[in-house]
């Protein structure tokens, strides 16, 4: 028998969505800018498009005409807030 359950769709996307923007945030890194497909590698994704919209629409990415994406002022600053918890 399992003693975890098993994640549900949300709490994957949940998780999706949080791992993208930790990776986005990296304080070593600065504010870095991520191609889509560089996303989708990073994060073993094959549909990194969907994490990516959920938090733009929250206001926390934005992405550039050519397709780059990097975390808006206020995520940086939640996240130095709260730092990177599983």
């Amino acid at each position: 028998m399992h003693d975890q359950d098993t994640p549900s769709v949300a709490e994957r996307y949940d998780a999706q969505e949080r791992d993208l923007l930790y990776l986005l945030t990296r304080p070593e890194d600065g504010q870095p800018l991520w191609s889509v497909e560089d996303i989708g590698r990073e994060l073993e994704t094959d549909e990194p498009t969907l994490p990516i919209g959920g938090l733009r629409r929250a206001g926390l990415i934005h992405q550039t005409t050519d397709g780059y994406v990097f975390a808006t002022r206020a995520a940086v600053r939640w996240v130095q807030m709260i730092g990177h918890v599983a």
